[in-house]
């Protein structure tokens, strides 16, 4: 089969590679879309701590073609947007078979704009924050692929005032389009809110963002940390403050989450999946990218110059 591999000279190469086969609880996947993802810039970057040379990516839509032990063998020729832990740029692809669901008569190529930041954001509205009708909510990095769901989300969930913070003006005039109620420059954040203090906050940025989020939350207001695009400079919490204003920090990482209980990142995969399916919830994908194109599109998803979600045809 036909792989992108990342080298040990940091260069992305088409490459053939035997196809793998199935171990226990997994399915082979005839990926048609690849998705691309914050995560596919950390590996590039070797923030991840992968061997090389290595075959990226982290989602992908396409069609079961084999099953591994112990999955329903009834699965083959179902079209799927899966969830992996690498090796989606490439024809075929490994997957958990819990991670692996159903689409129905979604296409492939919408399927593929899923990934991990429909469940990603499903998770932070509804699961962690648990935001509750009428509270406000802001969300950092609002033009990206967990920024644009959540937004979405959180209106579905009933919050009354949905705030976005974005890098650059381009980026806030397309996260607009989601929902938001008011977008904030990066530079803006925290004076631009004047008085008000949202009831959540998500966080993918922490830094002096994090800190700044937590003193301008609400009382009982709660801030979700899911990532760090800023530097890894330490975030000091006084347990004691956060008491005395009823104020909690609280985290949420996706990648193990689908490691210790699959089940339940299934679970948000397709409950997410099925608002995408009813219309309540829209995937906007705005770059789809050749096979042998992956470096460029990693590397305008670093610089920030591309916003929603960006996809791999692979078949």
């Amino acid at each position: 089969m036909k792989a992108v591999v990342l080298d040990t000279d940091d260069h992305y190469r088409v490459a053939e590679l035997d196809e793998p086969t199935p171990g226990p609880g997994q399915v082979a996947v005839r990926v048609a879309y690849a998705g691309i993802q914050w995560g596919d810039t950390m590996v590039r970057a070797g923030h991840f701590a992968v061997p090389r040379p290595y075959v990226p990516g982290f989602e992908a839509s396409g069609h079961i073609v084999a099953v591994g032990a112990g999955v329903d063998a009834r699965r083959i020729g179902e079209a799927v947007t899966a969830l992996t832990t690498s090796g989606a740029c490439a024809e075929v692809v490994l997957a958990p078979a819990v991670l692996a669901s159903g689409i129905g008569g979604m296409s492939l190529r919408t399927a593929a704009g899923l990934g991990w930041g429909a469940p990603t954001a499903y998770d932070l509205i509804n699961t962690v924050a648990q935001v509750r009708p009428g509270e406000s909510v802001l969300i950092h990095a609002a033009a990206g692929s967990v920024g644009t769901f959540a937004a979405q989300f959180a209106r579905l969930a009933g919050a009354g005032r949905i705030v976005g913070v974005a890098g650059t003006a381009d980026r806030a005039d397309y996260a607009a389009g989601f929902g938001y109620d008011r977008i904030l420059l990066r530079e803006e954040f925290p004076a631009g809110l004047g008085d008000e203090r949202p009831d959540v906050i998500l966080d993918p940025v922490g830094g002096p963002t994090r800190t700044a989020g937590l003193e301008r939350l609400a009382v009982h207001g709660r801030l979700v940390a899911y990532g760090n695009l800023a530097p890894y400079e330490p975030v000091l919490a006084d347990v004691n403050d956060l008491l005395m204003q009823g104020k909690s920090l609280l985290t949420y990482n996706s990648n193990l989450l689908g490691e210790t209980h699959p089940e339940r990142l299934a679970d948000s995969a397709r409950r997410a999946l099925g608002l995408v399916a009813d219309g309540e919830v829209r995937v906007d994908i705005t770059a789809e990218y050749a096979f042998e194109d992956l470096a460029i599109a990693v590397r305008r998803l670093a610089e920030g110059t591309t916003w929603g979600k960006s996809v791999l045809r692979v078949a």
